[in-house]
């Protein structure tokens, strides 16, 4: 009691500042109080940390020490790192990247250490056990940390299209399909359409989720000595991935010799001419309501859209069934679909057939988790709105590109191939840039805006560091 005394006169013998510090405490006291008001739930919180920190260093420095315990400098200099370091943990708003900033790598936090202290999960467990007298104590469970590894694989069990999807819904569209091709031979049967197939990842085993949307692709067959193939990057688009049509030799075989001359502009067949005599089709000539009811489901051609779409809906399922007139000439697949403005006369090349044969091709020559990766991606694309358009061709792309550079495809490496997947994909979302892997001069980033390639850059390269927030 005589030293507890003599230690209180010392401190009001230093310029009063005991009566100081109870000042200071008051301060803090009615600041905890009204922080609320000010600065809202998570505000106070953050200020209530830091309070609770400088407070106990402001404890500490006034309360009297024992001169004969040698470890008592030592413990008081390990406890106020410990009340740093509580302060460094409060929370900042995190800062909006911009696309420059891509290319610059993420730090992980680094906690300081004590001199001789313990490793970084030590102090970890130091700082958690650094708890206020006081405050209820929660009885903890064991962690149970999975690795990436172990996340994709549960994840990728996760991806499951429902059986009832798998089984009913390629029934149901090959049924409107053969409807569909009926329909054309009776009402243009001098028009040579192929025979209508379906395809999409549903069919080829990479669909994920659910499977909602299926095409249909109508053959158009050309005589290859009345036609030929003129490439975009030759014409006023400077586009490679689209082509022109032409109709040749005219001086000895005039217009009329190919049936498909009634879709001819300019000397060109053209994509949009075809694709709007269909629409007409599908949405004043065939009788859907009919069709529909003798399939058990109801059938709407989609008016409004651009694309030749119709929209079934079934007791157990929705699909959409998109059809694509077709010409393949040369080994080039060339999908009617023209883009937005004047040009009509362009046909899309697709490479959908050949990136699902290549990955596979791939995957049995080493037994690979190609498909499974994709199959991750594309249901990670699906679920987030900001990557929607990152989805299929441009992750298959990415994936065939780093075949080229990294030879372990094991399904033990699929973490790695991943991480190295989502890289990827940042630096070309950075450059704007993502080369065809059948055809270099086309960059299928070409269609995306602008704000579309940011916002999808930031999502991905936050997901760098801690690639798990992609899988929730």
């Amino acid at each position: 009691m005589a030293a507890f005394w003599q230690q209180r006169g010392r401190r009001q013998e230093n310029g009063g500042l005991g009566s100081v510090i109870d000042g200071l405490g008051s301060v803090f006291d009615v600041l905890l109080a009204n922080a609320r008001l000010v600065l809202g739930v998570s505000g106070a919180a953050v200020l209530a940390i830091a309070t609770l920190a400088v407070k106990r260093l402001i404890d500490r420095a006034t309360s009297p020490r024992d001169e004969g315990d040698p470890k008592a400098e030592q413990k008081s200099l390990e406890e106020s790192w410990q009340d740093l370091a509580l302060i460094k943990t409060t929370p900042k708003p995190p800062k909006k990247q911009r696309r420059e900033d891509l290319s610059e790598p993420l730090l992980s936090p680094a906690w300081p250490l004590v001199p001789g202290e313990a490793p970084q999960e030590d102090h970890l467990d130091s700082r958690v056990c650094s708890a206020p007298l006081g405050a209820p104590q929660v009885k903890s469970s064991p962690l149970h940390c999975l690795t990436l590894q172990e996340k994709l694989l549960s994840h990728s069990s996760q991806l499951a299209v429902p059986e009832i999807q798998v089984s009913l819904i390629p029934q149901l569209a090959r049924s409107i399909c053969t409807q569909l091709q009926n329909f054309l031979r009776s009402k243009f049967p001098e028009l040579p359409f192929g025979r209508l197939f379906l395809s999409g990842a549903l069919l080829d085993g990479l669909e994920v989720l659910a499977a909602d949307h299926i095409h249909l692709m109508l053959p158009v067959v050309l005589d290859t000595g009345l036609w030929s193939l003129i490439s975009g990057e030759d014409t006023v688009v400077r586009n490679p991935q689209y082509w022109m049509i032409k109709r040749i030799d005219l001086g000895y075989f005039p217009r009329g010799c190919s049936p498909w001359d009634r879709f001819i502009v300019g000397r060109y067949l053209s994509s949009s001419v075809l694709s709007d005599t269909l629409h007409k089709l599908l949405v004043a000539s065939i009788n859907w309501p009919a069709i529909g009811g003798l399939l058990g489901c109801a059938i709407h051609p989609v008016v409004a859209s651009r694309e030749l779409k119709l929209e079934v809906k079934h007791d157990q399922v929705e699909l959409s069934i998109t059809l694509f007139p077709v010409v393949e000439m040369k080994d080039k697949v060339l999908l009617a679909v023209p883009p937005e403005g004047l040009v009509e006369n362009l046909w899309l090349e697709s490479f959908y057939r050949a990136e699902v044969s290549r990955v596979k091709e791939l995957d049995a020559s080493d037994s690979g988790a190609r498909q499974l990766c994709l199959r991750i991606l594309n249901g990670v694309c699906r679920s987030q709105p900001s990557l929607h358009k990152l989805g299929g061709s441009p992750v298959t792309h990415v994936i065939l590109h780093l075949s080229d550079t990294a030879s372990d495809w094991a399904e033990e490496s699929l973490a790695d191939r991943f991480q190295q997947v989502l890289e990827e994909l940042v630096a070309s979302l950075e450059k704007g840039v993502l080369p065809s892997y059948f055809n270099p001069k086309i960059n299928l980033f070409s269609r995306l805006l602008e704000e579309e390639i940011d916002e999808m850059g930031f999502v991905l390269y936050r997901a760098i560091s801690e690639p798990e927030v992609l899988l929730k």
